[in-house]
């Protein structure tokens, strides 16, 4: 692809790095922007500015808040004996849409890859099972993607939880191999935490 400026290059080489943008749709939104006045550019980079020094991590389940807590683990409505562990906060974004949970979440923050060198140390496991010991919790349904990364981290996960008196199960399988949550529709994904199994049947 032939720039009429480096200026324009490397906003396009910077936008190409974003998960799902070619080059094309790279080049696309930067002329977009050109064409924008100053305020609404500097609107735009003023609230990715924001986004970067001021999101936080909820101390209890690790997702994206603009509190040192989420609102959901504030809230005295959910049921915080049963928590819903998943990959990242579009995963929780995911299972909220669907209406059918009442629990609380535990974000990872990732899974365990060893082909791209991402192991336990690397996943916010110890904070789980620092929440499983306090004994309030009673239900831990696992819910992660179906895939290799996912169904291995599943593993790691049980045989870490399963010396804690809590019972431990996944969602239904209604998700194809291969899946991820946050592209599931909203009724299977519903489904799939309604009618979640133990997860002792998938290893007996």
């Amino acid at each position: 692809m032939n720039f009429s400026s480096k200026l324009l290059e490397h906003a396009v080489e910077e936008f190409g790095k974003l998960p799902g943008v070619g080059k094309k749709t790279a080049l696309r939104l930067v002329l977009h922007l050109l064409k924008q006045s100053d305020a609404e550019v500097g609107r735009f980079t003023q609230s990715i500015d924001k986004l970067k020094q001021e999101i936080k991590y909820c101390k209890i389940c690790f997702n994206i808040s603009d509190m040192e807590q989420c609102e959901i683990c504030a809230s005295v409505k959910r049921d915080h004996g049963l928590i819903c562990v998943v990959e990242d906060t579009r995963d929780v974004m995911a299972i909220e849409n669907t209406n059918q949970f009442n629990g609380v979440y535990h974000v990872l923050g990732g899974l365990i890859s060893p082909m791209e060198g991402v192991g336990p140390a690397d996943l916010k496991i110890e904070g789980l099972i620092d929440r499983v010991k306090t004994g309030n919790v009673q239900e831990i349904i696992l819910a992660l993607s179906a895939t290799m990364e996912g169904d291995t981290t599943i593993f790691y996960l049980y045989r870490k939880l399963k010396e804690f008196d809590v019972q431990i199960s996944t969602i239904a399988r209604g998700i194809s191999f291969g899946g991820e949550l946050e592209y599931v529709d909203e009724i299977t994904l519903g489904r799939s935490i309604a009618t979640r199994v133990p997860y002792e049947r998938n290893v007996s």
